[in-house]
């Protein structure tokens, strides 16, 4: 049986709306961008860098089990040729799973919250275990914004609109996660979140 005919419009929509985090900050935070092997959330975080919303930058991630890169690492080289200072940038590099890649970055985050700033997630669109994680391991950030992307797989973009039934890996990555994060929720590993006025609680 294809995706298209396991997953309807309807049942596509309201997961859709349960994985969606996106919420964007109105003022600058330090912006944590999780661990993937794609190259994109490193160009969406350094746009922000320039227009003065992300003075501070935590990369998180180790090396990615698909193609043996050093995800932090390449993010920050992507940063660096797109200009952002050095002392800007912090990073961990040994971290495997979302959890950990908050777990790692606590040195960093916590810098952030002493010097007053607030957390925005950079993360897949569906991520929504990557706010759940930051709440969990942080509970005492204030609540916490986020800046998604559109991940591909297979040449094709994850997207909110499409992703049931454009590419079957896409379906598989979002189906996933919509799975995964009620086990979570149930063992007491992720904390569930809230988005009210604009960030999630």
């Amino acid at each position: 049986m294809s995706t298209e005919e396991t997953i309807g419009a309807e049942d596509a929509a309201r997961i859709t709306a349960y994985l969606d985090v996106q919420a964007p900050a109105t003022k600058p935070t330090a912006h944590i961008v999780f661990g993937t092997n794609q190259p994109t959330p490193a160009d969406v975080v350094a746009g922000l860098y320039h227009e003065g919303l992300a003075p501070l930058i935590i990369l998180t991630g180790g090396v990615n089990r698909h193609n043996g890169i050093v995800e932090a690492q390449v993010h920050r080289r992507i940063l660096l040729e797109h200009d952002v200072p050095e002392d800007v940038i912090r990073y961990e590099d040994t971290s495997a799973t979302t959890r950990e890649n908050v777990e790692q970055a606590l040195p960093f985050l916590h810098e952030a919250l002493d010097s007053g700033l607030g957390v925005t997630a950079v993360c897949k669109w569906y991520q929504r275990r990557a706010i759940q994680a930051l709440r969990m391991v942080l509970p005492e950030a204030p609540p916490v914004n986020a800046v998604t992307w559109d991940p591909v797989y297979g040449g094709a973009r994850v997207t909110r609109s499409d992703w049931w039934f454009r590419s079957a890996v896409g379906a598989q990555r979002v189906l996933r996660e919509w799975r995964v994060i009620p086990e979570r929720l149930a063992n007491g590993s992720l904390k569930e979140v809230e988005l009210i006025d604009g960030a999630w609680r």
